[in-house]
C-alpha cells in the first residue's frame, strides 16, 4: 500500500462527508446529545478500527468526538485512512 497522491486524496474526500484534510491526515469532528452518546460512538469506533486493524486519533469532548486518521507507518494518507472514515461515517449514520 502506498501514499495517496494530493488527486486521490480529494476525490476521495469529495465522497466523505464533512472530512477535511490537514496536513498528512484527515479529520472530522461529530456532535452528539451528550457524553454517553460520544462513548457509545467512540466504542462502535473502536471495533471497526480493530477489525481493520487501523486505529485513528480520538479526542472525546464531552458531546464532541474529534477523529484524526493517518497510515502512521506510511508517513501520510493512504487507502487504509479513507476505507475507516467510510467505516466511521456508517457508525455515525446508524
Amino acid at each position: 500500500m502506498g501514499l495517496s497522491n494530493d488527486t486521490e486524496i480529494n476525490n476521495k474526500l469529495s465522497g466523505l462527508n464533512g472530512w477535511e484534510r490537514a496536513g498528512n491526515e484527515i479529520v472530522k469532528s461529530f456532535k452528539f446529545a451528550n457524553f454517553i452518546a460520544s462513548i457509545g460512538f467512540v466504542n462502535r469506533i473502536a471495533i471497526l478500527s480493530e477489525k481493520a486493524d487501523h486505529h485513528p486519533d480520538i479526542l472525546i469532548q464531552y458531546s464532541k468526538v474529534k477523529i484524526t486518521l493517518s497510515t502512521h507507518s506510511e508517513g501520510g494518507l493512504t487507502e487504509k485512512d479513507f476505507n475507516l472514515a467510510g467505516e466511521i461515517e456508517g457508525a455515525f449514520n446508524s
